[in-house]
């Protein structure tokens, strides 16, 4: 049998789960600013220069 702090325990950290995945999911809607896109692609050729330089 569970105790009261079990059961309590097992509340929060579903809210926290929920919570989690609500601000996650509310993320993953809005878009990346221009800036972060914009160095993503100069990392990415960085890397596949770094790549051909080793091959």
């Amino acid at each position: 049998m569970a105790d009261d702090g079990d059961a309590k325990k097992d509340r929060i950290d579903r809210f926290i789960d929920q919570n989690l995945k609500r601000v996650f999911s509310d993320l993953e809607s809005d878009e990346m600013p221009d800036q972060i896109i914009d160095l993503l692609a100069v990392l990415r050729a960085q890397d596949t220069e770094m790549k051909d330089k080793n091959e």
